[in-house]
């Protein structure tokens, strides 16, 4: 029988889990499927943890998410098609919802499909090499490590290796910080940290805090830090400002020069007192278990080099990867690259020459380099989707509509960036509009389920 490994649990994986179990529902005979996950649950980046560094095992710690996290998006432009919000929560729900109300959503299609099954955790895939005609996976279990460190007789690690067929890799990349250098570093006597470190703004109440960067995780921890207290927050930028309407404590100037002391000097000339720093500077694609000849890299691109439809790895197509790319859509993309590699594996779709996959990519690599502005890049992506879904069985749903949101949502932020989440949006897949949250996202210190579905 053919065999299928999944590297990762988080959305990615999970989708590839639902594609197959999809199949197997509605008749499909589907291949052995064994998904490798390092953690002890599934979830991914949303299986938050207070961790940094280092986790129980002495990996790196796997999770980027930070309490009073909220989606800085429209859950209707993330929303599963097969599973849609109003089906896991019994009632439509608020467009913007924190990060538990969002893993309880995940990981609840995931219960309602038995895909559990297919996960083994705690295994943490080490080494993944091709001999010409299969996989070979070397994996390590990290729970029999760490009953081993407890025991009077401790081995050394120990690895078992499979052979499969094709091997999905699923882990995500946003878990390997870029971590910049700049003069006085060193000698800060504040903290400096990345943001996969960033776990609770209250850290930060009544300090000084310099942000570095100009994307999302920036602008969010800017914000999160102001609400939860931060007598002031610099966001320092590269290239060029955010330009929201920050409230009074925000305020944004050009790339760090140095520190001395306390002090941040910047390209301008001003300088500010700061008393921590966060680095907003992005993530590494980072595979250092796969094998040289197997391994992407990249930049955060719309458009990622050698895999062709964004899934198949160009030199072996029997290697794939999901969610590889810049996203402006998260899960549903996750999803629709799913079902599109399950029909490869099962035969369904079939797989082009190299050289037509290679004009394939070009093709897209030359539209990415004619866009200009957001609303350019979120019709390249949802033109990306179109593609992917259009061969396969995915349940149907509003593209169209999904596109016109994040339109309207990039226009909310420009009004106001303290209240583009305190808006309604309508599903592309039911059409129920989501209601209002009972509380101003600004106003709202709790992030709890529980207080986000209470209605009043």
């Amino acid at each position: 029988m053919t065999r299928v490994a999944i590297i990762g649990s988080g959305p990615s994986g999970l989708a590839q889990l639902q594609a197959f179990a999809a199949a197997r529902a509605a008749g499909t005979e589907i291949p052995e499927v064994v998904c490798f996950e390092k953690q002890s649950d599934w979830g991914g980046l949303w299986n938050y943890t207070w961790r940094t560094g280092l986790d129980e095992h002495g990996d790196p710690v796997h999770g980027s998410m930070y309490r009073y996290l909220w989606s800085n998006g429209p859950k209707e432009c993330l929303e599963f098609a097969d599973y849609p919000f109003d089906e896991h929560f019994g009632k439509p729900i608020p467009s913007f919802p924190p990060r538990e109300v969002l893993y309880d959503y995940i990981t609840g299609r995931a219960v309602r499909s038995g895909v559990r099954e297919f996960i083994r955790f705690n295994q943490a895939v080490r080494w993944v090499s091709w001999d010409g005609s299969a996989f070979t996976v070397s994996v390590e279990d990290r729970a029999d490590r760490a009953d081993r460190a407890d025991r009077a007789d401790r081995a050394d690690r120990t690895f078992r290796t499979e052979v499969f067929d094709h091997v999905i890799v699923a882990t995500g990349h946003f878990s390997t910080p870029n971590v910049p250098d700049y003069p006085g570093f060193k000698t800060f006597p504040g903290r400096v940290l990345h943001s996969h470190d960033f776990r609770d703004a209250s850290e930060f109440a009544g300090k000084d805090l310099l942000v570095m960067g100009s994307s999302y995780s920036a602008e969010d921890i800017a914000l999160q830090s102001a609400k939860y207290g931060a007598r002031s927050v610099t966001i320092s930028y590269r290239t060029a400002p955010m330009g929201f309407g920050w409230p009074d404590g925000i305020s944004e100037v050009p790339g760090l020069v140095r520190l001395d002391g306390r002090t941040a000097h910047f390209v301008d000339g001003t300088s500010r007192e700061v008393d921590a720093i966060v680095l907003c500077t992005g993530y590494q694609h980072n595979f250092p278990f796969l094998a040289e000849d197997l391994r992407l890299r990249t930049t955060n691109l719309l458009c990622t080099p050698n895999l062709y439809n964004g899934v198949l790895w160009l030199d072996n197509p029997r290697l794939m990867y999901l969610g590889m790319q810049d996203q402006y859509y998260t899960f549903s993309m996750f999803d629709l690259q799913a079902w599109y590699a399950r029909d490869v594996i099962l035969g369904r779709l079939p797989v082009p020459g190299r050289a037509e996959m290679a004009a394939h990519i070009d093709g897209w690599t030359a539209r990415l380099a004619t866009l200009t502005n957001p609303e350019e890049e979120i019709d390249y992506q949802a033109d990306y989707l179109r593609d992917l879904i259009k061969d396969t069985d995915y349940p149907a749903f509003d593209l169209d509509l999904t596109a016109a949101h994040f339109k309207t949502w990039e226009h909310h932020k420009v009004e106001s960036i303290l209240g583009y989440r305190d808006r309604s949006f309508s599903s592309p897949c039911t059409g129920s509009t989501g209601p209002l949250h009972h509380t101003p996202w600004w106003s709202e210190p709790d992030d709890t389920l529980a207080t986000f579905l209470r209605t009043e």
